[in-house]
């Protein structure tokens, strides 16, 4: 039987953990506020919404296939996931708020298809939680849209958290983007844990 509580729980935990989308939603609050850093989560949901009805696609004809590819998917989102922790750690402690165009609409799209926590979000979701209990196409398409659209709630609210406290966060840059860069490079080792 579909459990909605054990749904929501995970969605909630999985959207609102660090992961890709969550810290560089942050850190472009940070850097540019919030109106700056909102294409950015646009760019997100958009990009979000056509990976998630891909792996619904993808999970419903060749779920037995799946497995195979999680080390690959692992490997390249672990790299990724160090190359945006790099960036962040190197990033400059002076944040000049008036001076930037901000966080485009395309970064937060593409950022989508290398996402490697979406791919997991995605697949688990539909495995466990949707396609043992759900087979409609328009049942599975209507999933696949709220997850996308519950994981841009979680991206805003670190643009929030980001935005509301860009004064503090900036004031500490040289501690902030260390940890954000490191809460990266955890995410990038849990793949494999």
């Amino acid at each position: 039987m579909f459990s909605v509580y054990n749904f929501l729980i995970y969605i909630f935990i999985t959207a609102y953990t660090p992961g890709p989308n969550n810290i560089m939603s942050m850190s472009n609050a940070v850097r540019y506020g919030f109106k700056k850093s909102f294409p950015f989560n646009l760019g997100i949901l958009v990009g979000f919404s056509i990976v998630m009805q891909i792996c619904t696609l993808l999970s419903a004809i060749i779920f037995s296939h799946i497995s195979q590819a999680k080390i690959y998917l692992q490997i390249f989102g672990a790299g990724y996931m160090l190359y945006l922790a790099w960036q962040i750690w190197k990033s400059s402690s002076e944040i000049q708020l008036a001076e930037t165009k901000g966080a485009s609409f395309i970064s937060g799209f593409t950022l989508q298809f290398l996402n490697p926590k979406l791919y997991f979000y995605a697949f688990t979701s539909m495995s466990t939680f949707i396609l043992p209990y759900f087979h409609s196409t328009l049942t599975l398409v209507e999933f696949a849209l709220f997850l996308a659209f519950f994981g841009f709630t979680g991206s805003v609210a670190w643009t929030v958290f980001g935005s509301a406290f860009c004064d503090i966060l900036s004031k500490h840059a040289k501690i902030v983007n260390p940890i954000l860069a490191l809460l990266l490079v955890y995410c990038a080792l849990s793949l494999f844990l």
